[in-house]
């Protein structure tokens, strides 16, 4: 029986998500664009999708525009801000621990001219209001912070954060990359202060392939490509829509409260198991977004326990899916040792993880570290 744990990865896409994608592809296959009935047809399922995405995030559906998943959201919102704000000022204050499409996106722009700050988390992994103020000055036009991070599931203040940035400037565009919070808590745009939000479908029971920016009404942002009407012209091409419709399908389906509270029990129960192995640290803050537990394994490299766990059927990750296996910035910004750093796995749920799965990886540790500290 397959135990799966990497859902931070990426998540089993829902069965009525599945057969969205596949009646859009065999029946509504028309182009949005075409004026024709099986175009109308087409722009109804994306517009109906768009409203969905966009009730989760507490947003009008006009504001909400479609891309090809987190990572070109994240780089349009840096980006598409940087061009529009550059005869503003020149300062970008980003986190330590950001997702690697903030942290390239940022050194890409730190090459063409601009100023990058980049704010360290505290030891518990958590980035504070006041650390980021006091990044800001006169010219900062940007501040981007992960509302949960991805490796350590650190939940960020940001509704604090985006305040205090206002309070010291006011003209600042505030993006946050809600990636892995998007379906697992509740988000509201205006409640989080957030001028631009970056969200992905494959996280949420969704098909890769396809995300959403958020833009607030009177920001702008110089899109990233050029072409066609799409998306208000922000984003270009004809949609993926059997990826969209689907998109919105997983988002009818959120069941945030049950599901969070159901994610915290199996959390709690890893957590009882896993401390009472012998050579077990948990890393995540303990406040951290249940969904996601990271840990380390002794003094047994990453690599070599996942690899371990995989022969067990159990799937776990080293980190970031995204940095495919290279040491994490993220627990070496937090301060880890280095031998708490390389021996890192990050254990991610969904609703559909049970209790036979933590088990399953519990006993899959214990035996690891047993038989991998005598090779």
């Amino acid at each position: 029986m397959m135990h799966y744990l990497d859902n931070s990865a990426t998540t089993v896409v829902s069965e009525k998500a599945a057969q969205k994608a596949f009646e859009i592809m065999t029946q509504t296959y028309g182009n949005p664009s075409s004026l024709h009935f099986m175009g109308l047809q087409a722009e109804r399922e994306l517009e109906a999708a768009r409203k969905s995405v966009a009730k989760r995030l507490g947003v009008q559906a006009d504001e909400l525009y479609f891309t090809s998943g987190g990572t070109e959201s994240n780089n349009t919102a840096l980006f598409g801000t940087a061009q529009a704000k550059k005869r503003r000022g020149n300062r970008i204050v980003v986190s330590a621990v950001e997702h690697s499409s903030i942290v390239e996106a940022a050194n890409k722009l730190e090459s063409d001219g601009f100023e990058v700050v980049r704010v360290a988390p505290r030891a518990d992994g958590i980035i504070y209001a006041d650390d980021v103020a006091a990044a800001v000055d006169s010219g900062t036009i940007l501040v981007s912070v992960m509302l949960v991070n991805n490796e350590t599931g650190a939940i960020m203040p940001i509704d604090k954060i985006f305040s205090a940035v206002r309070a010291k400037n006011p003209d600042v565009v505030c993006h946050t990359d809600a990636v892995q919070a998007f379906g697992k808590i509740k988000i509201n745009a205006k409640r989080l202060g957030a001028d631009l939000i970056s969200v992905s479908a494959h996280k949420v029971h969704a098909p890769k392939g396809c995300g959403a920016l958020y833009v607030k009404k009177g920001v702008r942002i110089v899109p990233l490509h050029y072409g066609g009407e799409q998306e208000k012209k922000l984003r270009p091409g004809t949609e993926a829509l059997p990826l969209i419709a689907a998109f919105g399908v997983a988002c009818n389906e959120f069941d945030i409260d049950g599901n969070l509270k159901k994610v915290e029990e199996l959390n709690n129960y890893a957590k009882s198991l896993l401390t009472e192995i012998d050579g077990v640290t948990i890393n995540s803050p303990q406040n951290a977004l249940p969904y996601v537990l990271n840990i380390s394994a002794g003094k047994v490299r990453s690599e070599t326990m996942l690899h371990f766990l995989e022969e067990l059927d159990v799937y776990v990750s080293s980190g970031s899916a995204c940095a495919k296996g290279k040491p994490s910035y993220v627990l070496s910004a937090m301060g880890l040792s280095k031998d708490r750093a390389d021996s890192a796995l990050r254990i991610s749920f969904s609703k559909y993880s049970t209790a036979q799965d933590v088990e399953a990886l519990c006993a899959g540790i214990k035996a690891g570290l047993t038989t991998l500290a005598h090779r």
